[in-house]
C-alpha cells in the first residue's frame, strides 16, 4: 500500500514517538559534549600557540605556518608546552637548542631533562615527535615551517570525514523541524559542511601565506553557529514546542 503524506502526520520533532525522541536528544547530547571538548582542547593546544590564553589569529599562524624566526622547540616552549616543565628548565632547554642543540650537552645533561619532563608523551602518543632520541629532538630545533605536509594530510582527512557525518546526522534530525521555511532550512543544513570545506581549506593556505589565518577563524565560526541553531532548534522542538499539544504534520510534505 502506497504510503501518503497525510498518514505521517507524526513525521516532525515536535509529534515524534517517544523512541525516536530518545534516539534523537541522545545523539545531540553527546555530539553537543564532544563538540565542547574538542573546542577545549583546540584552547589547550592551538589556543596557547602564542604564549597566551584563547584562540587567536598569531595561534593560527604559529600553528601552520609556524614562528619562522625560531625553532619549533623553543615556539612550543614559548607556548603550548609553558607549562610542562619548571621556568629553569625550559630557559636552559631553549638556551641549548638556540645555540645549536649539540650532542654534547644532549649526553651530558639534556637526555635526562627530558626523560623526566617530556617524554611521557612524546614516546608514547602517535604522532609527535619521539624525544627518547637525540636525532627527532635535533629536528626540532630548525626553524619552525609550522605544520608538515604529512600532518596536514592526515588531520585534513580525518576532520572531513569525521566532522562531516557528525553534521549529516544533526542535519538529518533537523530536517523535521517545523515553522522553519525551507530556504532557511536548507542554509542551516549546507552551510556546516561549507565552512568546514573552508575551515580545512584554510590551513593549507594558511601553510603557504599567514594573510589566509583569518579564514580559519571564519570557518570554525560559521560551522558552529550553523549547527549550534540546528542543535538548538531540534531539541526546542522536541521538548518545548511538543508540549503544546498541537499536531503539525509531515515536516517534509512540502518537499514529497
Amino acid at each position: 500500500m502506497k504510503i501518503t503524506p497525510s498518514n505521517m502526520t507524526w513525521l516532525n520533532l515536535p509529534n515524534l514517538p517517544a523512541p525516536l525522541k530518545a534516539l534523537f536528544a541522545g545523539y545531540l547530547l553527546a555530539i553537543g559534549i564532544g563538540l565542547l571538548m574538542a573546542g577545549l582542547q583546540i584552547m589547550l593546544t592551538h589556543g596557547m600557540a602564542d604564549g597566551k590564553v584563547g584562540l587567536s589569529v598569531d595561534d593560527i599562524v604559529y600553528s601552520y605556518y609556524g614562528d619562522r624566526s625560531d625553532s619549533k622547540l623553543v615556539s612550543k616552549l614559548n607556548g603550548s608546552m609553558k607549562d610542562k616543565a619548571p621556568e629553569g628548565v625550559r630557559q636552559d632547554i631553549i638556551l641549548w637548542a638556540q645555540k645549536g642543540a649539540s650532542k654534547e650537552g644532549w649526553d651530558n645533561q639534556f637526555k635526562e631533562v627530558f626523560a623526566k619532563h617530556c617524554t611521557m608523551c612524546h614516546s608514547q602518543v602517535p604522532g609527535i615527535p619521539d624525544f627518547t632520541a637525540y636525532e627527532a629532538v635535533e629536528e626540532t630545533t630548525t626553524t619552525d615551517q609550522g605544520a608538515s605536509i604529512t600532518g596536514l594530510t592526515r588531520v585534513s582527512h580525518i576532520h572531513l570525514f569525521g566532522i562531516s557525518f557528525i553534521f549529516f546526522f544533526i542535519g538529518l534530525i533537523f530536517s523535521f523541524a517545523v515553522g522553519v521555511s525551507r530556504k532557511l532550512k536548507v542554509l542551516a543544513i549546507a552551510f556546516p559542511f561549507a565552512f568546514l570545506v573552508l575551515d580545512i581549506l584554510s590551513w593549507w593556505l594558511t601553510k603557504l601565506s599567514p594573510g589566509f589565518a583569518y579564514l580559519t577563524i571564519i570557518g570554525g565560526i560559521g560551522y558552529s553557529l550553523a549547527s549550534t541553531f540546528m542543535w538548538v532548534t531540534s531539541m526546542y522542538q522536541m521538548f518545548i514546542l511538543s508540549r503544546n499539544g498541537k499536531v503539525y504534520g509531515n515536516a517534509w510534505e512540502q518537499d514529497l
